[in-house]
C-alpha cells in the first residue's frame, strides 16, 4: 500500500509474553513495522492481537519480552511512548455529551498543548474527517461512522507518528469502512505508521503491507497479502458461462486444453488450475470460435479467508467467547482503576483518550 518507507523501524516487537495466571495470551511473538507502512495484525477473537496492542500502549506491561515504539521501551520510557503515539481502541471513547469540536480541544487539552494550536489543529482534523459541518452538534447525535471518524481524529490531536488501530472498522457498515480505509491510506501516504487489529479478511488485504496471522497467542504466518495467498496454492482459472445450456459445450472445448478441472452447471461455472496469464488468451479464443458466449473469464488468487482457514481449519471470523486472558485483562485492568485511579486516568490523558478506556 505505502510507498515512502525507510529501513528504520516505528514499531519493534521481541518476544513478548503476556500470561494471566496460568493462561498465556501471548507467547513469544516477535515482528517490526518500518518507518511510514502497515502491519496487519490478524486473527480470530481471542487470538491474542488486542492483548499485544495493550502491551505496545504500554496499558499492559509484557511477561517478558522487549517492545519499542519510535525508539522508546514501552516499559521503561513509557512517557516518550506515548508522546509519539496514537491509539483508536476497539470501542470509540468520545465523550457523547460535548460536540465534535469540544472532544478535539478536550484531547489537545490532556496533551498540554497551546490552546491557538489546539484550536486550529481541531478544525484541521475536522476538515480532514468531514467532520466540520456536525463540529458544533453533540457526540451521541453523531452516526456510528462519523463517531468512528471523531475517535480516530482524537487520536491524532497531537499528530503522533505511529497510530495503533485495534479492530478500527468493527460494527461499521461497507460504506463507512471505505472511507475510513480512505482516511489510513491518506496518514500513511503522510508518513504515519499505521499497527491495526483485524479480524476482516479484506481489511487487510486492503491496508496492511505486511500481515502477521496470530492464533492462541502465536504467530502461525507472515508475510505480504500476496505471499500468504500464494501459500494456499495457485491462482484458479475462472469461467463464467452465459447461457445454462452452453456449460456442457464449455466443458468439452475446455477439455482440449485442460485436463482437469469442475463444473458447477448451477452457477454456470467451470474452474481449472491456472496455467498462467499467456494461457488465457488462448482459451478465451477457442470459446469465442465455438461461439460461446461468456459472463467473465480470469484468474483468481486464493483469498486471505482461504489462508486462513488452511492455517487454522476454521474461518477468521467464527464466533466464539472471549478468551480467559482477555477476562483476565479486564480484570487487571479493573484492579488498576481501583488501586491506583490517579495513575489510571493520567496513563489515559497520555494517549488522549477518557476514563471510559478500552475494551479487550
Amino acid at each position: 500500500m505505502s510507498t515512502r518507507t525507510t529501513s528504520a523501524p516505528a514499531i519493534e516487537a521481541e518476544h513478548l509474553v503476556k500470561r494471566f495466571g496460568d493462561f498465556t495470551a501471548v507467547d513469544d511473538i516477535s515482528f517490526t513495522v518500518p518507518t511510514g507502512s502497515v502491519l496487519g495484525l490478524l486473527g480470530p477473537n481471542g487470538s491474542g492481537k488486542t492483548t499485544t496492542i495493550r502491551m505496545m500502549t504500554t496499558l499492559s506491561p509484557p511477561t517478558s519480552g522487549t517492545a519499542r515504539v519510535a525508539g522508546h521501551d514501552v516499559v521503561s520510557e513509557p512517557a516518550l511512548v506515548r508522546k509519539k503515539m496514537g491509539l483508536t481502541a476497539q470501542s470509540a471513547t468520545v465523550d457523547e455529551l460535548l460536540t465534535g469540536r469540544e472532544n478535539l480541544r478536550l484531547i489537545g487539552d490532556l496533551y498540554g498543548l497551546p490552546k491557538k494550536a489546539v484550536k486550529a489543529r481541531a478544525d484541521e482534523l475536522l476538515e480532514k474527517f468531514s467532520l466540520t459541518e456536525a463540529a458544533i452538534r453533540v457526540a451521541k447525535s453523531y452516526s456510528g461512522g462519523m463517531r468512528r471518524r471523531l475517535d480516530l481524529a482524537a487520536s491524532l490531536v497531537a499528530a503522533p507518528p505511529v497510530l495503533f488501530l485495534d479492530e478500527p472498522t468493527t460494527g461499521l457498515d461497507p460504506r463507512s469502512r471505505n472511507e475510513l480505509w480512505d482516511v489510513l491510506r491518506g496518514l500513511v501516504r503522510d508518513g504515519t505508521t499505521l499497527l491495526l487489529t483485524t479480524q476482516y479478511l479484506d481489511e487487510a488485504d486492503q491496508l496492511a503491507d505486511r500481515v502477521i496471522v496470530i492464533d492462541h497467542g502465536r504467530v502461525i504466518a507472515e508475510g505480504t497479502p500476496l505471499q500468504l495467498k500464494d501459500r494456499s496454492g495457485a491462482a484458479s482459472l475462472v469461467i463464467t458461462v452465459s447461457r445454462p445450456e452452453d456449460v456442457d459445450e464449455a466443458a468439452r472445448v475446455l477439455t482440449t486444453r485442460i485436463a482437469d478441472f469442475h463444473v458447477d452447471r448451477d452457477a454456470r461455472r467451470l474452474t481449472a488450475p491456472s496455467e498462467g496469464v499467456s494461457a488465457l488468451a488462448g482459451i478465451a479464443a477457442a470459446f469465442t470460435e465455438a461461439g460461446i458466449e461468456l459472463d467473465d473469464i480470469g484468474l483468481q488468487r486464493p483469498s486471505l479467508d482461504d489462508v486462513f482457514l488452511s492455517l487454522t481449519g476454521r474461518k477468521a471470523e467464527d464466533p466464539r467467547l472471549e478468551s480467559a486472558g482477555e477476562g483476565a485483562a479486564d480484570r487487571e485492568d479493573a484492579g488498576t482503576r481501583t488501586a491506583e485511579p490517579e495513575t489510571a486516568r493520567s496513563e489515559t490523558a497520555g494517549l488522549g483518550t477518557t476514563d471510559q478506556e478500552h475494551r479487550v
